[in-house]
């Protein structure tokens, strides 16, 4: 999940602060939910681009969202 926010000016202004050069905020790192939520997202995007199902047969990147799209259906994802 990626939540957009705004930092205010006084703590912008230490990270800018030459003694800090490279320090910045640790990056979370992305949930089993996250991915499996982009996943979704990404062979959504597939079948609507292609208009259709993605197939075992088909080229790589359609091979890969017919898996993605097998495992979310297994999972209990309507896809």
């Amino acid at each position: 999940m990626n939540i957009d926010m705004e930092w205010p000016k006084e703590l912008l202004d230490i990270f800018d602060d030459p003694l800090l050069d490279g320090v910045r905020p640790k990056v979370m790192a992305p949930t089993a939910d996250d991915r499996m939520s982009q996943k979704l997202q990404e062979v959504k995007a597939w079948m609507e681009q292609n208009r259709r199902e993605p197939k075992e047969s088909g080229a790589l990147k359609e091979k890969m969202m017919w898996a993605a799209m097998t495992s979310l259906r297994q999972k209990g994802f309507v896809v």
